[in-house]
């Protein structure tokens, strides 16, 4: 009996010891557990997991721009980016810049990898993401453009939302041609060269120069999107002794460059003076130049594409059909019809 007894109080301390170890391992095991569940369900929040507490809620974007310090447009774009994609209105989003296509491209597989659900591209250069592309597709990554479409098949991305840069140049041309002028002698300062803002203004102007004997380009240079630049080529056009009573530039910091070489050699610019100036992208200081009559005409590049993005990611995730190519709204403001309340709205 007593060895029984013994027996017994053996088994009894050995289970005691057993469960002791089983809460401490379990403490841990919980613990590491607790960690990995919360990780997997941060990771199914931005994937649409299955975590009823948050899934569903938040939609894991990768957004691509170019340098937001590359022009008053660009960062306005980026900031309204930023406004728009939030975890508050509903997504988990990642931002990376660069003005090098090889740098994107490598930002974007990056996306892939991390499991992002939408890919929002505005390219460096329109060429050379076939393969990328390709990739996000197979990875189940919808893809979509904006600012610019790409050179890539259309069934790579659900859809482009850009400006209709052929059509800005269109407007700003129909409006120097309304001035009536007896003889058009311009010095045009171009952009980037080869990127689709360039293209599209300078297109429109060099098809009404060759199309009409009374429009003379004097000068016709790139200066980058850069003021100093500008100013260089108008000052060498006044160097040179040329005469002109046009400036069309392609964006409004090269206009600013060009009107401070205007103003150094005493030339009067604006609505019934010596020169006529022109802008794009409608920069607030742009607008302002306008209204104060020392600027003629401005054509906007719209930078307020979040809430276009927005939709489109909107309509998607309930199974709509989407335009592939979308056009931002867009118009121009000249010295004559400019408003206070323009400047507000679209200045930038």
């Amino acid at each position: 009996m007593k060895r029984k007894l013994i027996s017994v109080l053996l088994c009894v301390a050995m289970m005691t010891f057993m469960l002791a170890g089983c809460g401490d391992t379990g403490s841990k095991d919980d613990a590491n557990n607790s960690s990995s569940n919360s990780a997997n369900s941060s990771q199914d929040d931005t994937t649409g997991g299955d975590d009823d507490s948050t899934s569903g809620k938040m939609i894991k974007v990768g957004i691509i721009n170019n340098d937001p310090n590359e022009s008053g447009y660009r960062t306005a774009n980026d900031k309204d980016l930023k406004k728009t994609f939030t975890k508050e209105n509903g997504y988990d989003a990642s931002f990376s810049y660069s003005k090098k296509n090889d740098e994107q491209i490598g930002f974007a597989k990056k996306m892939i990898q991390d499991g992002v659900e939408y890919l929002l591209l505005s390219a460096a250069d329109t060429a050379g993401w076939d393969s990328t592309l390709k990739e996000a597709k197979d990875a189940g990554v919808r893809v979509i453009l904006y600012d610019r479409i790409v050179d890539a098949d259309e069934s790579l991305y659900e859809s482009g939302i850009v400006s209709d840069m052929d059509k800005e140049g269109e407007t700003a041309v129909e409006w120097l041609k309304g001035q009536n002028l007896d003889k058009y002698e311009i010095i045009h300062i171009q952009g980037e060269m080869g990127s689709a803002a360039q293209r599209g203004r300078t297109g429109a102007l060099q098809k009404q120069v060759d199309g009409d004997d009374k429009w003379t380009l004097v000068a016709q240079q790139g200066a980058e999107w850069n003021a100093e630049k500008a100013q260089q080529v108008v000052q060498s056009v006044i160097d040179a002794k040329k005469t002109f009573n046009v400036i069309y530039a392609e964006n409004d910091d090269m206009a600013k460059g060009a009107v401070a070489a205007l103003d150094k050699a005493n030339i009067s610019h604006g609505p019934g003076k010596d020169v006529i100036v022109m802008g794009f992208d409608c920069n607030k200081y742009a607008l302002e130049n306008v209204r104060d009559k020392k600027w003629n005409y401005d054509g906007q590049c719209n930078p307020f594409q979040g809430s276009y993005l927005d939709d489109v990611i909107k309509k998607l995730e309930a199974g709509e059909t989407v335009e592939k190519k979308i056009i931002l709204e867009e118009k121009g403001f000249d010295s004559e019809n400019i408003t206070q309340e323009d400047i507000d709205k679209y200045g930038i």
